[in-house]
């Protein structure tokens, strides 16, 4: 029997006579070695939002608290954020939007996500210190990248031509594109990769409902929130902690953390019913954001309570 447990949290508000405190207490929490026997079901929430706008999305996060977002309704503007107030431009040159979605562990920190360039066609990208580089499906017009590992792999996925996706690997040794077939689904898309290669991501069915995949190797496997109408799975860590969102019978919207077969509920108390959880690094730490609506949304960073 499955355990589903209910995050219990506690908001603090962004303020500036906390930073040293918060600052400490990343600077504190010991980076993890072996996995946890049980996930954490308890988070303290610090929200996040960006100078002078209402629209912030943390979308990912590194072992060294590098955090992957955007900001801005319309237009994106991607960024990287290190707690609780660097914020570092990150956009593709010549780009209308852009969206820093995935980012890794290297030394040579690499980040993923997507653009729009001025003909208004959506293209993946890595950028590093050195460069950046276009990641396309050979092919198509309209590709996203959203997972990153240490091992030179992106996970993401392109639209067809009926407006189906279709998720991919991108090899970046050799530059090469491995499609994944999933079975029984109508349109899919790869979210996150960890360095063992698990991936993860959601498709919809055949009556457009998403439900949540992992595939391990050759082991495949749905996942569904337990009592959901939807399921997306969003990222994973090393240690095969998965991360995402699902959808309630009154259609309120939750974060969760799947591992080892068990299911915790999070909601950021700021925000409960509209809570998305996009990243997790190994620490079991994660990051996410509350969307309120169309204009505002409000990042925040959850931090398990030991």
């Amino acid at each position: 029997m499955k355990r589903i447990a209910f995050a219990i949290a506690t908001a603090l508000l962004l303020c500036s006579s906390l930073f040293a405190q918060r600052a400490d207490l990343f600077a504190q929490r010991q980076r993890s070695t072996q996995p946890p026997s049980t996930p954490p079901s308890i988070f303290t929430f610090y929200n996040v939002t960006y100078p002078h706008d209402t629209f912030v999305q943390l979308l990912g996060i590194n072992n060294e608290f590098l955090i992957a977002g955007y900001h801005g309704a319309d237009p994106n503007k991607g960024f990287t954020f290190f707690y609780p107030a660097e914020f570092a431009p990150e956009n593709y040159p010549g780009s209308v939007q852009t969206q820093v979605i995935a980012i890794n562990n290297d030394s040579n920190v690499e980040t993923a996500g997507f653009y729009i360039d001025k003909a208004n066609i959506t293209h993946g990208f890595l950028h590093n210190s050195s460069a950046w580089t276009n990641v396309d499906f050979p092919g198509t017009t309209f590709n996203q990248l959203l997972g990153l590992n240490d091992n030179n792999a992106a996970a993401g996925y392109y639209m067809d031509g009926v407006g189906n996706f279709h998720p991919y690997i991108y090899q970046q040794s050799g530059e090469v594109f491995e499609s994944l077939t999933l079975p029984h689904t109508l349109s899919a898309q790869a979210t996150g990769i960890n360095n063992s290669g698990a991936i993860v991501g959601f498709f919809l069915d055949s009556s457009g409902v998403s439900h949540g995949w992992v595939l391990n190797g050759t082991k495949y496997t749905v996942l569904n929130f337990p009592g959901s109408t939807s399921t997306q799975a969003l990222g994973i860590n090393n240690f095969n902690g998965i991360v995402g969102s699902f959808t309630d019978t009154e259609g309120a919207t939750h974060g969760f953390l799947y591992y080892l077969g068990d299911w915790i509920q999070i909601d950021d108390p700021s925000g409960i019913g509209v809570t998305i959880v996009n990243g997790i690094d190994d620490d079991f730490l994660i990051v996410g954001f509350m969307n309120f609506s169309s204009t505002v949304n409000t990042g925040f960073i959850g931090v398990p309570t030991e």
